[in-house]
């Protein structure tokens, strides 16, 4: 293996976590010799101290440099969405492609299908859910490695209801999800993650905050920080974000910003008018795709400056002050 002929000066520039992981077994290799022959020099009883042989901790650490020079399968481009049936069969018609850095709205009733549109572009249907909706990535039918694999999700999700039970601090938790990525600047990134949370979410947390003592706003918060830092899945779903407690502009301006295809099931006619174009879910299936015109666009203007009059009262209302004299 190339690695045990290298020093430890060699090693920890190109491969950090290797470096962390000897320390944590207790081995400080000659940073003069190659890192085999040092692990030649450790006896038996060694091994036995640190619950591994020699052979397990190279195999360790094959897996560690496997992880931080494993490239992405694929490069991503796009996702295509095409039409099956609603509850009826009536065929949807549609085929559209969405590109990284755009946000799609949905909208419909309540039951109308929002969540299972979402559900198939997050498995990437092949004609095999209830619609019949076909799912293509770069205009290609998905291999089934990427389909079905853990370590390469093309989807991110955040449901209505972020709920934390870990036994953890928002830092650690963030610090871990850092650390499985294998990013060299964790401290940085971490600090990054809760600072751009904390300017979502409506009050602030530090990094010392329990999971646990987070509101459901500031949970939000903090997952949409964090999908947008260290999560590899280009694609983003986000049911009724409306409901989060959070800066919506904000939070989907970071999500473009970091080139993610955005997809959310709204009712908040500010979120519909937010994007780009949206789809309209009727009896299970896309009834229409409507691009946002320019009257929307300037309708949106007028629909902020209501929303931010709004905000500005519930703030009065949080901070104790009344609402006597305001002018609506």
């Amino acid at each position: 293996m190339e690695l045990l002929e290298k020093n430890i000066d060699t090693i920890t520039k190109e491969t950090p976590y290797i470096k962390e992981f000897l320390d944590t077994c207790g081995i400080q290799p000659d940073k003069t010799m190659g890192l085999g022959k040092y692990l030649d020099t450790l006896t038996e009883e060694f091994f036995e101290d640190i619950g591994m042989d020699k052979i397990q901790l190279i195999s360790n650490m094959e897996g560690m440099v496997q992880l931080s020079t494993e490239d992405i399968p694929f490069k991503f481009s796009s996702i295509t969405i095409i039409g099956g049936h609603d509850k009826n069969h009536k065929p949807e018609n549609i085929k559209l492609q969405l590109v990284p850095g755009m946000i799609t709205s949905i909208v419909g009733p309540t039951g109308s299908g929002k969540s299972r549109l979402l559900a198939d572009i997050e498995w990437m249907a092949q004609g095999d859910t209830p619609t019949g909706r076909i799912i293509k990535v770069n205009d290609e039918k998905p291999d089934p490695e990427l389909r079905f694999s853990l370590e390469h999700k093309l989807v991110a999700q955040l449901s209505q209801n972020m709920n934390f039970v870990m036994d953890a601090s928002a830092g650690d938790f963030i610090t871990m999800h850092a650390e499985s990525r294998m990013v060299k600047n964790v401290s940085e990134i971490v600090g990054e993650v809760i600072r751009q949370a904390n300017l979502l979410a409506g009050e602030q947390f530090s990094s010392e905050t329990p999971l646990t003592a987070l509101s459901g706003g500031q949970s939000r918060a903090l997952m949409i920080a964090d999908t947008a830092f260290l999560s590899t899945s280009p694609v983003v779903l986000i049911d009724e974000i409306e409901n989060a407690g959070i800066d919506r502009k904000k939070a989907l301006g970071l999500l473009v910003k970091k080139e993610k295809i955005v997809l959310m099931a709204t009712h908040d006619p500010i979120l519909a008018l937010m994007a780009e174009q949206r789809l309209v879910i009727k009896n299970g299936g896309i009834h229409k795709l409507i691009i946002t015109s320019e009257n929307e666009k300037n309708n949106l203007s007028a629909l902020e400056a209501i929303d931010n009059k709004m905000l500005a009262l519930r703030n009065k209302l949080r901070s104790g002050e009344t609402i006597e004299n305001t002018t609506f």
